[in-house]
């Protein structure tokens, strides 16, 4: 599990292309420090493996999955990524509850300035309009944000100086894609308000 803190700004170093998956290997000495093969660092807001590191570089395996639903695909070397490690179970919960189980892509409509921020603007993909409510937080490429306006096909992020100047969000251009992870625990309650279709198994 995540929070959507973003610890590093990392960058790809190379990428191995195959028939069905992506072999990333990433610049993060930050997040690498304490790694091992097997654990989970967020990738622009996808959850990976580490297969391999040294002190300052890591490699990760990405499946067809999530190459479908994420932007991960477009990366190239130089591209610079939002890292986070799993959270430990006694850190600080700054963000919110972050699985890394990317929902879909949407992209940036359009930027407004602001003295001390910045309002972004995103298009609403129509399966996860439900779940996204003003107020209510959303993971774009793994940063833990809060939905400042709703409308019927966009919504509205702002973004402070730290999170412009430490994410990969201060460069997103106008037409960029970004990964969108809608709060899982909107998916729960749906799921449990929703009509029983199967009989419940007997104990």
């Amino acid at each position: 599990m995540f929070t959507g803190i973003v610890e590093e700004l990392g960058r790809v170093e190379r990428v191995e292309r195959g028939p069905d998956s992506v072999v990333l290997h990433l610049h993060g000495p930050t997040v690498v420090a304490d790694a091992a093969p097997g654990a989970s660092i967020a990738v622009n807001g996808v959850c990976l493996t580490v297969t391999g590191h040294d002190t300052a570089t890591f490699t990760v395996d990405v499946m067809q999955e999530s190459l479908d639903r994420s932007s991960l695909g477009a990366l190239q070397p130089g591209s610079p990524v939002n890292l986070e490690r799993a959270m430990r179970a006694d850190g600080r919960f700054g963000g919110h509850v972050v699985q890394g189980h990317v929902d879909a892509t949407t992209t940036c409509l359009g930027r407004t300035p602001g003295e001390n921020w910045e309002v972004v603007t995103f298009a609403l993909p129509p399966a996860l309009a439900p779940y996204v409510v003003a107020k209510g937080s959303i993971t774009l490429d793994g940063v833990s944000l809060t939905v400042s306006r709703l409308g019927a096909q966009d919504f509205d992020v702002s973004l402070i100086p730290t999170t412009l100047a430490a994410t990969t969000l201060g460069a997103l251009p106008v037409g960029g894609l970004v990964n969108v992870e809608v709060d899982v625990i909107a998916k729960y309650v749906e799921r449990l308000l929703a009509p029983r279709t199967t009989p419940e198994v007997p104990a």
